[in-house]
């Protein structure tokens, strides 16, 4: 593979195909390190396939979707944001917990991820897919009643990781919960602290900063958060971290 040409500025899609926001650039970072996972023509083809996403998360997926989306309720009722579309089968269980008044804004800044989205998904009520930047949502101050972000900032430099999460609170709702799942350091016994630091080096340049920091370290500083709960998984390879912005 080679990378694909310089994006271009592209339009807002949707699902519902009623909203008009302004376009979105796909960001150097991503173009230059992430092309062949989220950008190629190819990638889609070969990353969306389910065995293979639990794959990578070495058996991990399905317990890492199903623990995110607890966190949101058996029925959803509110108004969920994702940030960044997920190969795989998040979206489609996220769809389904939507109670009668629950709707889904997903939002992606490379056009094939959202063009993938529009394909898999069979339940595409109340759901809206945004082609937006994490750093810059065009949602209002306390738009949405809760926000997931799975296993995204492991990809991001610092300075993108800190504007998504600054962008995910800022569009939450007071009260509302942000849910971050990703990598996290191993404890010390496990092989996979050793074994994923050379994966993780050379396929996700900026994975080791998530090793190496809590999620909470990258807020802006007086965020107004008044609860985190971290949790881990795997020997500590994964991490859940619910944070409750203050009422």
């Amino acid at each position: 593979m080679s990378p694909p040409p310089a994006a271009n500025t592209v339009e807002t899609t949707s699902l519902s195909a009623k909203h008009a926001l302004p376009p979105a650039t796909i960001p150097a970072y991503l173009e230059n390190t992430y092309w062949w996972a989220y950008l190629h023509p190819r990638a889609v083809h070969i990353f969306e396939r389910q065995w293979l996403v639990n794959l990578i998360l070495w058996g991990n997926f399905a317990r890492l979707r199903d623990a995110a989306l607890q966190e949101m309720g058996e029925v959803i009722n509110g108004r969920v944001l994702q940030v960044a579309c997920v190969y795989g089968d998040f979206t489609e269980h996220l769809v389904r917990r939507l109670g009668p008044q629950g709707s889904v804004d997903v939002i992606d800044v490379a056009p094939i991820q959202i063009k993938n989205l529009h394909a898999k998904l069979k339940n595409t009520q109340r759901v809206n897919a945004h082609l937006q930047d994490s750093t810059a949502l065009q949602f209002a101050d306390g738009s949405h009643d809760s926000t997931v972000v799975f296993f995204l900032l492991h990809e991001q430099p610092a300075e993108v990781r800190r504007k998504t999460i600054a962008e995910a609170l800022r569009v939450t709702k007071p009260g509302g919960r942000l849910v971050f799942v990703d990598y996290h350091k191993p404890r010390a016994f496990s092989p996979f602290r050793y074994l994923m630091v050379p994966v993780l080096t050379i396929l996700e340049p900026f994975a080791m900063d998530v090793w190496n920091h809590e999620i909470a370290s990258w807020l802006p500083e007086g965020a107004p958060v008044e609860k985190i709960e971290k949790q881990t998984y795997f020997a500590g390879l994964y991490q859940k971290v619910v944070m409750t912005k203050k009422a």
